[in-house]
């Protein structure tokens, strides 16, 4: 079910009323709810990979419990080695099978031999990526003893399946959020009228920004080979814009949803586009896959820790991992290498903790030397993404290629391009609101709380006329979906 459908606008309110009206009484009831409206919610898009949830959630709540009446070490291993298994071999199978078999014929044909084998015809499950890490991260802290194991199978059920960050993130700690469904919930008014505001912000972002940017991304990149330079830059730029819209957007949905519902997610994005250097950009983008990667993986390796050699190990290793869980293609590993290499000058001149704060605070503009910053920061992103966007490395290669041509400094031109100024004005004006609210948990945040009502509802019903006069309604799925 999509946040950006009538089935989603007619399912919320359903599922608000009885959670609050029918069983706010009783906890467990509760809790049984979000199970039963979170396996609807993603049974919509396809019922028969509910077995995967299910099976999944069964096989670490019995590791938990498993752990906590197991003190001899070797065994404590071999269940959470159960989970590793279970989880990525999920993963590994429905979203890396084809990739392997495919690469491994491709390296025996190279050397003359031939090999005879057919690819499956594999589903990728909507969302299994991200709930795979986050039942991994109850297992892996249980068996840390960084957390108690839970002995309430709805409440465990319900924090694997929780319908609003289920499909697409945040990816949330076990830590954090399973807590949550222990304590008694009572309705706060100012909490959601936060998380509608949120949501209605994370609406803008994906109808209005993220799917109008698509439209022209996709034309560009689709036809990359018959457009001249300049216009392969705007339609890298239309991209870098779509899938922050579309991203970002989620996250602010599925915080502003669970907020209604007595939840608080964590953050998952920080005004990343804003950063003035890339470490800086990676401590704001996809927080909660950043995050899970530098506990779970950077860490446990050595982190920063060691040597020269280590550093750059451990750098490459959690920047490919990280390109690699994106998706089954080599334009994600070499979209993670070069974040890898963009990083690691910062990390090797101990550089990369130098803006830990957001830029320009208290002020209205940065200075010049911020502002070439994050002008740098955010060109090295939109390289990035060409690869992230490209189908393959070969159409990555021949995008850049045809950037860096003669018609590089022509007129942008392509099918649309009148249409296009409209989503262009619209990207600057929103840029406009995100560095006006950039020191807010998301920027309309605390957009005319002095105001008085009429003035501050003014706004809201002018994003709202906004959406409806320019947003795309589609339906169009959030490219996360896809990982």
């Amino acid at each position: 079910m999509l946040f950006n459908s009538i089935d989603f606008g007619i399912f919320l309110p359903i599922v608000f009323i009885l959670y609050w009206f029918i069983t706010n009484k009783n906890l467990k009831l509760q809790n049984f709810l979000i199970v039963v409206a979170s396996y609807f919610f993603y049974g919509w898009w396809d019922w028969r990979f509910l077995s995967l949830i299910l099976f999944s959630t069964i096989v670490d709540y019995t590791v938990g419990l498993g752990l906590l009446k197991q003190e001899n070490q070797l065994k404590r291993k071999i269940l959470l080695l159960a989970s590793i298994i279970v989880n990525l071999g999920f993963l590994g199978f429905f979203k890396y099978y084809n990739f392997f078999l495919d690469n491994f014929i491709s390296a025996f044909s190279f050397f003359g031999a031939e090999i005879k084998s057919n690819s499956l015809n594999i589903i990728l499950p909507v969302g299994i990526s991200f709930y795979t890490f986050q039942t991994l991260s109850y297992s892996i802290d249980v068996y840390k003893r960084k957390l108690e194991p839970t002995k309430d199978f709805i409440a465990f059920s319900a924090f694997v399946s929780f319908f609003p960050q289920l499909v697409a993130g945040p990816i949330e700690r076990a830590t954090n959020l399973l807590p949550q469904f222990y304590n008694k919930r009572t309705f706060d008014y100012s909490k959601a009228v936060d998380g509608m505001r949120q949501i209605l912000w994370g609406l803008f972002k994906k109808i209005v920004i993220a799917d109008n940017c698509a439209e022209y991304a996709n034309q560009i990149f689709n036809n990359s080979a018959d457009m001249n330079g300049s216009t392969l830059v705007l339609g890298a730029l239309f991209f870098t814009f779509q899938i922050y819209g579309d991203f970002s957007g989620y996250s602010d949905i599925a915080i502003g949803t669970a907020r209604l519902f007595g939840f608080d997610l964590m953050r998952n994005f920080a005004f990343p586009y804003f950063s003035r250097d890339i470490a800086e950009f990676w401590r704001r983008w996809h927080i909660s896959l950043s995050t899970w990667f530098r506990d779970y993986v950077y860490i446990p390796l050595g982190g920063s820790r060691g040597g020269i050699w280590m550093k750059i190990r451990n750098t490459f290793i959690i920047f490919i991992v990280s390109g690699f869980w994106h998706g089954a293609n080599w334009t994600f590993i070499v979209w993670g290498a070069l974040n890898a290499i963009y990083f690691l000058p910062l990390l090797l001149t101990n550089n990369n903790r130098n803006n830990l704060e957001i830029v320009a605070k208290g002020k209205v503009l940065p200075t010049f030397k911020e502002f070439v910053s994050i002008l740098l920061t955010f060109g090295l992103t939109v390289f990035t993404w060409i690869f992230f966007r490209s189908e393959n490395i070969v159409q990555a290669f021949s995008y850049i290629s045809g950037i860096f041509s003669k018609s590089l400094f022509e007129i942008p031109e392509f099918s649309g391009m009148g249409k296009a100024l409209t989503t262009i004005i619209l990207v600057v004006i929103f840029v406009l609101i995100e560095w006006w609210g950039r020191d807010s948990q998301y920027a309309i945040a605390k957009i005319g709380l002095g105001w008085k009502k009429p003035l501050r509802y003014a706004i809201y019903c002018l994003i709202i006329l906004s959406i409806m006069c320019f947003g795309n309604f589609n339906e169009n799925q959030f490219i996360y979906f896809q990982f």
